[in-house]
């Protein structure tokens, strides 16, 4: 990256950051396979459960019970399903209860059919509709099979913190399962899974590890989903196919930095703070989603009015600040937010997302925001160019 630029894009994948890069480039050189019994295969298999070590402690689990993917959406896929086993007898999950405003991998409902699929709204911060999720899972028919809720932690939009205990209590007596998508949360505030219900989604590039490489973690792995990827037996049976050790061994090494880093007070909100007040003095008419909720403390979801985001994304990107138009989720696509309409916000002209690093400083914030104000006077020109003509 131009030293001239500056990424204000963390939510959609985190520069690899030097621990991981050292851990990727330590595990090339190991030429056994983690299922190996000989003497290199033992040393890529050490590398292996390292790595599981360093992803368990960020979000207090038991090492045993973190299992790699290829990403957290094929953790998604894997978790969303009606067929779950109890040990070595089959159980069933008849219905997905999925929160509005979930990341596509969660809202497409997985393996579950179209009409299995529930959806759970939100209020207009983006905070799930608590008594809405309480009714529906009051009246599900528990003898078609148990309820399964997906939620995230954190919106990977608008940094919505969602009130995961609360969820999870309701989940526990309705009998159901609940999968947290942490995706977002994981490094940027702590995360228990002993308070978080059945199972963890996790994305190693989400906190500076590489890209290709996911964990789901379960609380317990008494009941665990049927194997989407099925193989050699690896990571327990629960995701075939011999383990990608140079990613495992990257996102372990930054599981451990982000674990050091929370450890040592957290990722401060200082530049978000002062990144929102600026836009509110340059910008009054500019709004800011889910400002009235808990946030994670890096992202700033917000729109200004009568300019298209894609069109103020590019004029960034031209001044050299990355920033996004909503969520990276497939390539080149820039197409409105199913965030903003779940929370009710009828606008046209979508939003822009500003994600930033924990050591992000006031001169990425004050570069952002001198290029926010040449925007808004271009278009605050244009207008009156405009009624003038008019």
């Amino acid at each position: 990256m131009s030293a001239s630029r500056i990424y204000l894009d963390y939510n959609a994948s985190a520069p690899l950051i030097d621990a991981a890069r050292e851990a990727i480039v330590a595990a090339l050189a190991l030429a056994g396979n983690p299922s190996s019994v000989h003497q290199e295969g033992r040393a890529a298999r050490a590398l292996v459960e390292a790595a599981r070590r360093n992803v368990a402690a960020l979000v207090n689990a038991r090492p045993d019970h973190v299992f790699f993917t290829s990403g957290a959406t094929e953790a998604a896929s894997t978790l969303l399903t009606p067929h779950y086993t109890m040990g070595r007898a089959a159980m069933r999950l008849s219905r997905a209860y999925v929160g509005a405003t979930e990341h596509p991998c969660i809202l497409s409902g997985g393996q579950f059919p179209a009409e299995q699929v529930c959806i759970v709204p939100v209020d207009a911060d983006g905070l799930l509709d608590i008594v809405a999720l309480r009714t529906a899972l009051s009246v599900h028919d528990k003898s078609e099979g148990l309820p399964l809720v997906a939620v995230q932690a954190a919106n990977n939009e608008t940094g919505v913190i969602q009130p995961i205990a609360d969820v999870a209590a309701i989940v526990k007596d309705a009998g159901g399962l609940l999968l947290v998508d942490a995706v977002q949360a994981a490094g940027r505030i702590p995360l228990d899974i002993t308070n978080y219900g059945d199972y963890l989604i996790l994305s190693s590039h989400k906190i500076g590890g590489p890209k290709g490489v996911g964990a789901i973690i379960a609380h317990s792995d008494l009941v665990m989903p049927r194997a989407l990827i099925r193989g050699g037996g690896q990571e327990k049976g629960h995701r075939g196919g011999t383990e990608a050790l140079p990613l495992i061994a990257g996102f372990g090494a930054a599981a451990r930095v982000a674990k050091e880093r929370l450890d040592a007070g957290g990722w401060p909100a200082d530049a978000r703070d002062m990144m929102e007040a600026g836009i509110r003095r340059i910008a009054p008419d500019a709004i800011i989603y889910g400002a009235e909720a808990p946030r994670l403390p890096n992202t700033t979801f917000f729109s200004l009015a009568d300019m298209k985001a894609e069109t103020a994304q590019i004029a960034f990107d031209l001044a050299g600040v990355a920033l996004s138009a909503g969520s990276a989720c497939s390539s080149g696509k820039v197409s409105s937010s199913h965030v903003l309409a779940a929370m009710g916000h009828e606008e046209n002209v979508g939003a822009l997302r500003v994600s930033t690093a924990s050591e992000a400083d006031a001169g990425a914030v004050n570069r952002f925001l001198d290029v926010l104000r040449t925007i808004v006077e271009r278009r605050d020109r244009t207008k009156v160019k405009a009624a003038d003509a008019a």
